[in-house]
């Protein structure tokens, strides 16, 4: 028997036309990619130092104590609960909340929340709290561990920690089973705590999974933190343009990537059949689709930024140089693939939670119309966001005659994950 998606329930994915989904998402890239050559000749985007500050009482009030110290309170009670559903509710999805407020609630409940208010995890996450309150017992600065966490780690725990995260979800026998996910949470609960403990409160803004994946998210935020620490709004592209360069994070985009495409494949009749009759059995053959498609994501990325040098001349950091503009692909897919599953199977998990039992799914607010024009318009407005924030940083690092030359295979890229993502769509 196949995994579900999630975890839990199933998404409720319509088929569109083919043909105008695709008309549509290579009109958008070469017509943005052409008018942005010619009326974009200068960067725009100064990162972290955009944005137009928030009036001083909203600032104040998101700085309070009070409230800060509610939201770490919210999210260490939540973890509480899911513990104990674990721990002592029934071994069946429909009538333990667990799963659900994992999979969906959780993992993909993030992603319009940092979206819409910035990294919000990093409130929520009741392994911060747990190392703080370790911390004042001990009477020692969280932010000061025995050893300076290495520069040369940057993301790449925390792509480790979204693999082996997905893996559960989309490729392991049995991802709604209590064991498992006791299991699994318990034993990455135990690593985080141990790399803060080493390393410090920082261990978590580049090792720990969730709270990477919230961040990066929140870079698309209208509601961010200003290098001078100001609350401010500002536009999402400002935000992506100043998303880290660290090691790392090409793999976090591509884990990111690779798995939201392997799970939109995963429901397709022929690689149903694949798991079935593989000699190697369906769970090993999931863990090799996921990792081949991750595989796959990742060497079209690395092919089209070694051609940027050949076209462009040399750029410092190649790989991450342009890897922030893989983000709002990411997110296009993330919103793509997930709205149905976070609207049909969200209500369902806050009421089981609530106490009520099993109770049905419900149809989504969208029709099978909308719905199909929600996921195409969130591929192509992916790419075309993507389009911008590599031109704008082509036009920074490159002279300008060489700038539009240099993003060619960048756009190479972005249509080849066009296909794949539509494709998905379409099947």
């Amino acid at each position: 028997m196949t995994p579900l998606a999630h975890g839990v329930g199933a998404r409720h994915d319509l088929p569109v036309s083919a043909f105008h989904a695709y008309a549509g998402a290579f009109a958008a890239l070469l017509v943005s990619f052409l008018a942005l050559g010619l009326l974009w000749p200068a960067p725009r985007f100064r990162g972290d130092r955009a944005g137009r500050p928030l009036p001083v009482p909203v600032q104040r009030a998101a700085q309070a104590r009070v409230v800060r110290g509610a939201a770490r309170g919210l999210g260490l009670a939540a973890a509480a609960v899911v513990l104990l559903h674990l721990l002592l509710g029934p071994n069946d999805a429909d009538r333990n909340p667990a799963p659900a407020v994992v999979y969906v609630l959780f993992w993909v409940g993030l992603v319009p929340a940092s979206l819409l208010f910035g990294p919000v995890w990093r409130l929520l996450n009741p392994l911060r709290t747990l190392h703080a309150l370790g911390c004042r017992t001990a009477r020692r600065d969280p932010r000061r561990g025995s050893r300076q966490l290495p520069r040369q780690l940057g993301y790449w725990p925390a792509a480790a920690g979204l693999l082996a995260f997905t893996w559960l979800e989309l490729a392991s026998p049995h991802p709604a089973s209590r064991t498992a996910l006791l299991l699994f949470l318990v034993t990455y609960a135990a690593v985080q705590l141990a790399g803060a403990a080493v390393f410090g409160s920082h261990w978590f803004d580049r090792c720990d999974a969730f709270d990477v994946y919230s961040a990066l998210l929140a870079r698309l935020a209208p509601l961010a933190r200003r290098a001078d620490g100001q609350l401010v709004l500002r536009s999402p592209l400002q935000g992506l343009d100043g998303t880290p360069r660290a090691p790392g994070l090409v793999a976090v985009m591509c884990v990111l990537l690779g798995s939201t495409a392997y799970d939109g494949m995963s429901d397709a009749p022929a690689w149903i059949a694949v798991l079935q009759t593989s000699p190697a059995g369906p769970t090993t053959t999931a863990l090799l689709g996921l990792l081949g498609t991750v595989a796959a994501i990742a060497a079209l990325y690395g092919v089209c930024a070694g051609a940027v040098r050949l076209t462009a001349g040399p750029v410092p950091q190649p790989l991450t140089a342009f890897a922030h503009s893989l983000l709002p692909i990411a997110v296009g897919y993330l919103i793509a693939h997930y709205f149905s599953l976070f609207t049909t199977e969200g209500p369902r998990a806050v009421m089981t939670a609530a106490g009520h039992g099993p109770v049905a799914a419900r149809d989504g607010p969208l029709g099978p119309d909308g719905l199909a024009t929600l996921q195409v318009t969130a591929v192509v407005t992916g790419h075309v966001l993507g389009v911008v924030a590599a031109h704008d940083r082509s036009v920074r690092l490159f002279p300008p005659d060489r700038a539009v030359a240099g993003q060619i295979p960048l756009l190479a890229a972005m249509m080849g994950y066009t296909l794949g993502g539509i494709g998905l769509l379409v099947a």
